[in-house]
């Protein structure tokens, strides 16, 4: 276990009341998909204190759930490309995306959409980011984001509320 990104994520989930957990990522890009599946596996696992997303990879059309779900905490949960080794995960918060890249697989850079909950809601507002070891045209996670797709896992149920 990570446990820099564990305690990251037990001190910023430390006063959640209600957190979104949005898995983002495109399905036929491999590794890409990571942030959906961990959304996946968390179902079962949470209580109904959280509320999971799969935004595939528009973010935005879930906007309005968002906000009806009145969220004191929304994380997103994607692979970005990190500058680290396949598998690394990082809990970063959205003013850290400082450039909004020119290639994105979402049809809305992720730091606007961070902008308008945070501005709209008020609410928390962070990534947990996967560096992917294959993001070519295929399906399937590569067994090094898999393994960290599993700690992940682990972390968020450690450290949402129950």
């Amino acid at each position: 276990m990570k446990l820099s990104v564990q305690k990251q994520l037990e001190k910023w989930l430390s006063e959640a009341e209600n957190v979104v957990v949005a898995g983002v990522g495109n399905p036929i890009r491999m590794d890409d998909y990571v942030g959906v599946k961990v959304v996946q596996d968390l179902r079962g696992k949470v209580s109904e204190k959280v509320f999971l997303i799969e935004c595939e990879t528009v973010p935005e059309s879930f906007m309005q759930q968002i906000i009806d779900f009145h969220p004191t905490h929304v994380l997103l949960t994607d692979a970005a490309l990190l500058d680290s080794k396949p598998g690394t995960f990082k809990l970063v918060k959205p003013e850290r995306l400082t450039a909004y890249p020119a290639f994105s697989t979402h049809t809305l850079p992720l730091r606007i959409f961070c902008d308008h909950i945070r501005d709209t809601i008020g609410a928390k507002i962070a990534l947990l980011l996967v560096e992917p070891e294959k993001s070519d045209f295929g399906e399937g996670l590569t067994p090094t984001v898999q393994a960290s797709r599993k700690e992940i896992v682990e972390a968020l149920v450690k450290a949402l509320p129950q």
